[in-house]
């Protein structure tokens, strides 16, 4: 009898249900309890909007949608049907998700966050909303931004993005509302967009992960342009796993872009195959110690961090970059950003359909003037965007030598050096605090910070168009604001940056639920 009893009890333990809230799930255990039949797109997608509508429409109003997709439970309940019926089209089915509003969806505008494209509705998907489209994914809302993807955590159509952890604080931009709308569980993912920091700066000023890509990896035809050279799309989600699962579908050739030639033959079959608790063990990192030692409280969870990527089996080197890499990184991305913009910005407004839309980048200075005071419709000022737009005014042509310079030279002279000290020192990866201090005052977004030799971490990457993963490190106190670390590869290296970082994230889960956003009741899933 006692046997038996130990073999019931056994069962019972076996058969007992997994138990996870809505805000905390992975992409996988969401599909999983789908599969089980515990779960509908439908159900989803109706508790991911009532979030948005406790916390964007009424609490604490993060500012962090622009447009919600008035078809989106239609849409899930069609792929529940599909899935009764033909069964899932892959691991993404299903799944609600965000996208930054300057990537093309044609049944939804595609804003920019500025206010006079409100009602532009592209001709065509952009190459990532129809890849994941096709894999099944529910766009549930289009997130505020930066204007046009720069400057502060503002658009004059949006208004002005609230960090949800600490009210006052910026979200940072350019992928701001996505990084608060994932924080404040709005959806399972959803995408960013980053230039110059635009995926990295939100997803650790929100407390979430991730990923600017390689240069290549993925199309961005049908993203409003910042610069061509520097602009790349990423994953932005909760955990690691769901970086790498969004990565499945994104990577991969765009007949509208030309720079995703470079990625044939360097894409793995599975981004989540080598997502594995032991990756650290051996793992050579080397610390971009440079860009510390500018807020006591963001180097104190570095170092947290950095035990406990020691613990886990890393070996940590000190890396000592020289002052002209430096000097190059602070002063190459305005040189390159401005006289693209204001050049693909004008060639991406030619292929809007409706005439009476801005055409010209004088069009959008001359508009964005008009904008003095908060409208009756909403829309607000946005100086600081403007000051960029006067900015741009003022570049280099595309067609100048400075520009050519850097596009080209300086550029290359990043690269190298970077190549040369991974090569050195035998590392997979450099290390070093996503953003150097906490996030800012939203009071202070504005004021542009004393200028410094070192510029920003997040800039190395987009000048050598290498891929960054960022993780949830932990918090600083007193405010108590997220802290993000950064895995720094070379091209094409995703696959084992997001191995080294899912490694580093179950060894040290870092990510809270901002207080201002808590759990609404239902919002527990069993399967």
């Amino acid at each position: 009898m006692p046997r038996l009893l130990l073999l019931v009890c056994a069962l019972a333990l076996t058969a007992r249900a997994t138990t996870v809230a809505l805000t905390d799930a992975t992409v996988g255990q969401l599909q999983a309890a789908m599969t089980a039949g515990a779960l509908t797109s439908e159900k989803l997608t109706t508790l991911f909007l009532a979030r948005i509508d406790a916390y964007e429409k009424s609490g604490p109003k993060l500012h962090a949608i622009i447009t919600l997709n008035p078809k989106a439970l239609d849409e899930a309940r069609a792929l529940d049907l599909e899935r009764k019926t033909k069964g899932p089209r892959g691991p993404l089915h299903g799944i609600p998700i965000l996208l930054k509003d300057n990537i093309d969806t044609v049944d939804l505008p595609t804003t920019g966050g500025f206010y006079a494209l409100r009602d532009s509705y592209p001709p065509q998907d952009a190459e990532q909303t129809r890849r994941l489209r096709a894999a099944g994914c529910v766009i549930i809302a289009k997130a505020n931004l930066s204007e046009f993807a720069s400057g502060a955590a503002l658009s004059t159509l949006g208004g002005q993005i609230l960090n949800p952890h600490v009210l006052d604080r910026t979200p940072s931009g350019s992928s701001g509302g996505t990084g608060a709308g994932i924080a404040a569980g709005f959806a399972a993912f959803g995408l960013g967009t980053d230039t110059g920091g635009s995926i990295r700066g939100p997803s650790s000023a929100n407390g979430i992960a991730g990923l600017k890509p390689t240069l290549g990896l993925n199309g961005r035809g049908g993203i409003i342009p910042l610069s061509l050279a520097l602009d790349t799309v990423g994953p932005m989600a909760r955990h690691v796993a769901d970086l790498a699962a969004a990565l499945n579908v994104m990577a991969g050739p765009d007949p509208r872009d030309p720079a995703t030639a470079a990625a044939i033959g360097q894409l793995p079959a599975d981004y989540t195959a080598g997502l594995k608790p032991d990756a650290l063990r051996g793992a050579r990192l080397g610390l971009l110690r440079d860009f510390m030692k500018q807020d006591a409280g963001v180097d104190a969870v570095t170092e947290t961090a950095l035990a406990i990527l020691r613990a886990k089996g890393a070996i940590i080197v000190e890396i000592k970059l020289p002052t002209f890499v430096l000097g190059l990184n602070s002063g190459l991305y305005f040189a390159i950003r401005d006289p693209e913009f204001k050049t693909q910005v004008e060639d991406y407004l030619a292929t809007l359909p409706r005439q009476d839309l801005p055409k010209t980048h004088a069009d959008i200075v001359a508009l964005s003037k008009k904008i003095t005071e908060p409208t009756p419709e909403g829309w607000v000022p946005n100086p600081n965007r403007l000051s960029f737009y006067e900015r741009e005014k003022k570049a280099y042509t595309v067609t100048d030598q400075p520009y050519l310079s850097a596009l080209h030279d300086g550029r290359k002279i990043v690269r190298d050096s970077l190549t040369w000290f991974l090569a050195r020192e035998k590392l997979d990866a450099f290390v070093v605090p996503t953003a150097s201090r906490p996030p800012r005052l939203i009071k202070d977004e504005g004021v542009t910070p004393p200028h410094t030799i070192y510029g920003s971490t997040a800039i190395l990457a987009n000048l050598t168009g290498w891929p960054d993963l960022i993780v949830p490190a932990g918090f600083t106190s007193d405010p108590t604001l997220p802290v993000g670390l950064s895995f720094i590869g070379p091209a094409f290296s995703e696959a084992r940056l997001l191995a080294l970082g899912y490694a580093f994230e179950q060894a040290h889960p870092a990510r809270a639920l901002p207080v201002t956003t808590p759990a609404l009741p239902g919002e527990t899933i069993e399967y």
